[in-house]
């Protein structure tokens, strides 16, 4: 299963990344939404740390709901999507193949955003990464399960499609609340001491999540449209 997910993920990743363009919507659908907060602010006066953590998730969520649009889109433009399912690869391996691809693009995006939550929001980046990007980790594989599953659910109609981001968010927020507190902390250099439970926290959702993703995304991507 896991040779067959990798497959996947470099077939969806070298279709996204052919051109460019793929990458190109989500990126700078987040730095939008960073740039548009960033005027909020009256001139000479910083966005609170916490703020700043809030709206660098925000620009994540909104742009992984673009990749799973575009990952899932790659098979049902060329309809593609019922020869997967006849082949002899595992309907698991389609689901962990889409959610490796989400994931790699979703740190990239966010490659993207950091620096610019940090110019534009007028934040530091301070000493101690250790906690920070176990949490990026966690939050974002949490984000991206629930794409891969949703994504699927979501393709094909267009109703679907605008419902995906009403769905989604909801259940994002306990790993949103570990990312925007563990992210605050770290922009305004405050003791990490007592954040270990909401890393705790975003690793249970993480595993909640992917045993549900496990037993419903074979019902969810092959039921009939």
């Amino acid at each position: 299963m896991i040779a067959q997910s990798m497959t996947i993920a470099r077939k969806d990743l070298r279709l996204v990344l052919a051109g460019g363009v793929g990458l190109a919507q989500p990126v700078l659908l987040g730095l939008l939404l960073i740039f548009v907060f960033s005027t909020s602010r009256p001139p000479g006066e910083l966005v609170p740390a916490q703020a700043a953590a809030g709206i660098f998730w925000l620009a994540s969520c909104f742009s992984q709901v673009l990749i799973f649009n575009t990952l899932y889109g790659l098979e049902e433009v060329n309809g593609a999507r019922m020869a997967l399912l006849l082949s002899p690869i595992s309907v698991h391996a389609v689901w962990l193949g889409k959610a490796v691809a989400g994931f790699l693009l979703l740190l990239a995006s966010q490659l993207v955003f950091l620096p610019a939550a940090v110019v534009f929001l007028g934040q530091d980046l301070h000493a101690g990464f250790a906690m920070p990007l176990a949490t990026l980790f966690a939050v974002d594989w949490g984000v991206v399960v629930l794409g891969a599953l949703l994504g699927a659910l979501a393709q094909g109609q267009a109703a679907r499609e605008s419902l995906l981001t009403l769905i989604l968010f909801p259940l994002l927020i306990p790993l949103l609340l570990a990312g925007v507190t563990i992210g605050g902390a770290y922009f305004s250099a405050a003791p990490t001491g007592g954040l270990t439970g909401w890393l705790g926290l975003a690793a249970g959702f993480d595993a909640l999540f992917t045993g549900a993703a496990l037993f419903l995304f074979p019902h969810v991507y092959g039921m009939e449209e």
